[in-house]
């Protein structure tokens, strides 16, 4: 019986490390921009334009609600990567980061150019914590 050995993972380069970090730093941020998103959908619904006939249309304080809870997980995933936390923080952070590039998609029709700004720093985000590959596993 042969055992079969499995090629070690090569190590982390500087780029995937650093930007694990500003991933990091990119969710955390992206959080607090969606909590503050979320705040100004409740407290007052003319913040954002009225859409009419939208398929997905959900009354803006709904919105705000999604967009507050996807911000206060993000910005505890940011945080635990920040602080080095294990795998499970990456796991959370892709998650997180397609949820809020769905609902980005989604919100494209009230805040087009900051939907659009969203969904790609969540796909940097999404890339970077995919790739990393910590030397210490």
């Amino acid at each position: 019986m042969t055992q079969q050995t499995h090629p070690a993972p090569a190590p982390a380069s500087g780029w995937t490390t650093g930007g694990v970090v500003f991933a990091g730093v990119l969710l955390l941020i992206n959080g607090v921009f969606a909590i503050l998103q979320g705040i100004s959908a409740i407290a007052t619904d003319d913040v954002y334009a009225r859409i009419h006939d939208y398929v997905y249309k959900i009354n803006l304080t709904g919105w705000g609600w999604i967009l507050l809870i996807l911000g206060v997980l993000g910005v505890i995933a940011g945080a635990a990567l920040l602080k080095g936390a294990p795998g499970w923080a990456r796991g959370v952070g892709i998650f997180l980061a397609a949820l809020s590039m769905l609902a980005q998609f989604l919100f494209l029709p009230y805040a087009p150019i900051w939907a659009l700004i969203m969904i790609g720093i969540d796909f940097f985000v999404i890339w970077a914590l995919a790739v990393y590959r910590p030397e210490h596993v």
